[in-house]
């Protein structure tokens, strides 16, 4: 049987550390106000891959929040499509996960 509040903790902590990551990001995207045209440019690639992290974070709240959604309706820790438990070494890994092994292995 898994334990439910060890992961609810895990995604709490790594919501937390997500949120605070994104509002650095988005305060270093408004900071930019360069007039110089050469470092406007440096300023847009690096703009480019912040908001690359950004989405890619925006992303992982979003299956954050759904796997905190499971653990409150008490199904987490079962993979939503075919309904086993999923290995505890899999949650260990990416603890919002919402498939098995095997089913993540479909879904890729």
């Amino acid at each position: 049987m898994v334990d439910v509040s060890k992961y609810r903790n895990m995604l709490l902590a790594r919501q937390k550390e997500l949120n605070a990551r994104l509002h650095e990001i988005e305060e270093e995207l408004e900071s930019h106000s360069s007039k110089d045209w050469e470092e406007l440019a440096v300023e847009r690639e690096e703009d480019e891959v912040l908001e690359g992290l950004g989405s890619s974070g925006q992303d992982e709240l979003v299956k954050i929040e759904a796997a905190l959604a499971r653990v409150d309706e008490g199904e987490f820790g079962f993979c939503v499509t075919c309904g086993t438990e999923i290995q505890s070494e899999r949650l260990d890994v990416v603890p919002h996960t919402p498939f098995c092994r095997d089913c993540a292995a479909k879904h890729a």
